[in-house]
């Protein structure tokens, strides 16, 4: 889901776009915040709120951080320079966490997830992505039933 406030030119001022489906199949072992590389009117579609990451992850290809499956479409006033809507994008983290990244991929069952993107204070995107584990179905069971108890508490 999104948080916006639109102004004039139907642009948002304020993106929060998150992945609700990553957090309903995975458990988030650590979160990293990354900067992507965007063509130029990807970010304009992202200002939009026009992202949709539920079938997104991360992979890492040479040292080097990519998201694969996000579907950023494409800008609706852009002209034949347009992005493709689902291109691979890399993602910007120093050495350090990458190294960290790649030895917690090691472990059986470990994934990397976006979870969300948003513009920062300077008017950069930036990913947050996750080191995850895959839950079981008993575990979605809970989820359910304790986002249901949520609900009803907030009812009242």
């Amino acid at each position: 889901m999104s948080q916006s406030k639109n102004n004039k030119n139907g642009i948002q001022k304020i993106v929060n776009i998150r992945n609700r489906r990553a957090a309903f199949d995975y458990f988030f072992l650590e979160n990293y915040t990354a900067g992507i590389v965007l063509k130029g009117t990807e970010i304009k579609s992202i200002r939009q709120g026009k992202v949709t990451m539920t079938d997104s992850f991360c992979l890492l290809m040479d040292g080097e951080l990519f998201v694969r499956n996000m579907d950023i479409s494409p800008y609706e006033r852009g002209n034949i320079h347009n992005h493709q809507s689902k291109a691979d994008r890399k993602l910007l983290l120093k050495k350090r966490e990458l190294g960290k990244i790649e030895r917690a991929l090691q472990d059986v069952g470990t994934t990397l997830v976006p979870v969300r993107i948003f513009i920062n204070d300077k008017g950069l995107a930036k990913v947050e992505i996750a080191v995850a584990k895959g839950k079981k179905l008993y575990d979605k069971r809970e989820t359910i039933k304790e986002r249901d108890q949520k609900r009803d508490i907030e009812r009242y």
